[in-house]
């Protein structure tokens, strides 16, 4: 059973056949159309060959790095990955189509200035630890709300004791434990 079409709209324009055709002789890569597009590699190609597309060699695209104004858009586009996205030299090069040496000489023609492996892990460490902390004080309300602990475990797909660990992260008071089972009778002193 074949899927549905998608509806046509004005975003779905850019990846008919012509739309495609147009980007790729302004300049972009199959690469990039890929990226932005969400389609296949091959489906990109398929689709430029019906435009009746010249395809470019890989020298000739490697060349739009040495033209100036391609060149220097490319350099501010992966300046702002790094800097503002903390993308690392390899995801730099993906997202060029480059080489990873090639992407950080683009880097610093943009004026970035290369971190160190122990930079980019304490940047991606703080992103992670402030996701965490979201997800702790979520958590927390969830909990203050009434949720047990067990039920938050099975919402998040965590453990019980991970659950327990957030909590406490976030400064949760917890609840008393309760006595789940039959009441006890209580005993006569004699």
């Amino acid at each position: 059973m074949n899927p549905q079409p998608p509806p046509a709209d004005a975003e779905s324009e850019s990846v008919t056949p012509q739309g495609l055709r147009e980007q790729y002789e302004s300049g972009a890569t199959v690469a990039e159309l890929v990226a932005a597009s969400g389609l296949s590699y091959g489906t990109v190609l398929n689709r430029l060959r019906a435009a009746d597309t010249v395809m470019r060699t890989s020298w000739q695209t490697r060349s739009r790095l040495r033209d100036g104004q391609a060149r220097r858009n490319l350099a501010a586009h992966l300046r702002r990955l790094y800097e503002q996205q903390g993308a690392t030299l390899t995801e730099l090069a993906v997202a060029g189509s480059v080489t990873r040496r090639a992407a950080r000489r683009l880097l610093i023609e943009a004026g970035g200035t290369p971190r160190t492996t122990q930079q980019t892990l304490r940047i991606r460490s703080a992103a992670s630890t402030a996701r965490r902390m979201k997800l702790a004080l979520s958590l927390r309300a969830r909990y203050e709300a009434g949720a047990t602990v067990p039920d938050l475990a099975k919402e998040c797909s965590y453990s019980v004791g991970t659950v327990y660990r957030l909590l406490h992260q976030a400064g949760t008071r917890m609840r008393p434990k309760h006595h789940h089972g039959p009441a006890r009778t209580p005993r006569q002193r004699s």
